[in-house]
């Protein structure tokens, strides 16, 4: 099925398209006219050199006066080849059909809302006959079957014309062009952007990449720079304004020589504050006792440290190089963002 997108925003086309794979661009007077757009045929121009097909609207009272604008418009420098000119459903505008289809060129015979047009369409050349799906849905009709029935008259009568769904509403919409077997689809952006939109698939895609991420890199790869230090003659006072400073959970302590004594983490100011009371904030941090911390060398693999943080139920592990504290590696740090 091929999938054009449906716009006049320069902004959107030139996103839409850099995917590479849309077939081309509707477009309609209206949606210039909402883009604030006065020079049509600059647009028209411009837009031509941006996208592989581009079907615009050829108007006039006559067969005789639409043929002329589909010339005209032809003179300012379009491609034959990859212009399709849209062409409302009436009798006049069904032999300007035929006359432009004799002249080799394209045509697209739109708004239409019945079998009956459709076929008239058909019988007449088109390349593409749209229904307006959302419009004719607005008006309480079963605009999937109309385009079913479309499809199925193509097929029977072997018709040289495509089936376009369009005016579409939602990504529902697409599902129902699929299943009607239409042979092209234009969408609005925000719908076209939507259409690989599933949960489950960014919930699997994430575990891919935080698995990969545990994998392959390397824990001073993963390191947020985050790394309070506090001298073992500093109060604690000094430990709590660095933690504050840094919005961290932890201090690392070392001697005069930059050797690691411990670390202070905010659990064990809130036992201590428990345990001893408010007089402790002048003790200096190096006359506490510390348990030797739990730490992990900066060349290590992240998939070493999830297998630390999951056995010792921490939120934080000291990194290390030739036994030297370097920072902290947070369990947030094995994420890929």
């Amino acid at each position: 099925m091929e999938l054009y997108l449906d716009s006049a925003n320069l902004r959107e086309i030139e996103e839409g398209f850099k995917l590479g794979f849309l077939t081309g661009l509707t477009t309609t007077p209206t949606f210039m006219q909402r883009e604030g757009i006065t020079d049509i045929d600059g647009t028209i121009v411009k837009l031509s050199k941006m996208v592989p097909v581009l079907q615009i609207e050829a108007l006039g009272n006559t067969a005789e006066d639409v043929v002329k604008e589909a010339e005209r418009q032809l003179a300012l420098g379009l491609d034959p080849k990859t212009t399709v000119f849209k062409i409302p459903v009436s009798l006049e505008g069904l032999r300007a059909c035929r006359m432009l289809r004799n002249k080799g060129l394209l045509v697209n015979v739109h708004l239409v809302y019945t079998l009956q047009q459709a076929y008239m369409a058909m019988q007449a050349g088109a390349t593409y006959v749209c229904p307006l799906v959302g419009r004719l849905q607005d008006q309480g009709h079963d605009a999937v079957a109309l385009v079913e029935q479309c499809v199925k008259a193509v097929e029977r009568y072997k018709y040289d014309t495509k089936i376009m769904f369009s005016s579409v509403r939602n990504v529902e919409h697409v599902r129902n062009a699929l299943s009607a077997g239409a042979h092209t689809i234009t969408v609005p952006l925000k719908i076209l952007k939507s259409l690989t939109e599933n949960n489950f698939t960014t919930v699997g895609t994430e575990q891919f990449l935080s698995d990969t991420r545990l994998m392959t890199v390397r824990v001073k790869e993963a390191l947020n720079g985050v790394n309070p230090t506090v001298n073992a003659s500093s109060s604690l006072k000094d430990a709590i304004v660095q933690m504050t400073n840094y919005g961290f959970g932890c201090v690392t302590v070392v001697d005069d020589a930059g050797a690691l004594v411990g670390i202070f983490t905010d659990g064990d100011l809130r036992r201590l504050l428990q345990s001893e009371g408010e007089h402790i904030l002048d003790k200096t941090i190096g006359s506490l006792a510390f348990k030797t911390p739990i730490s992990i060398d900066v060349n290590a693999l992240l998939n070493d440290a999830a297998g630390i943080f999951n056995k010792m139920k921490v939120d934080t592990i000291l990194a290390t190089e030739n036994g030297r504290p370097v920072g902290m590696l947070d369990i947030q740090d094995l994420k890929a963002y």
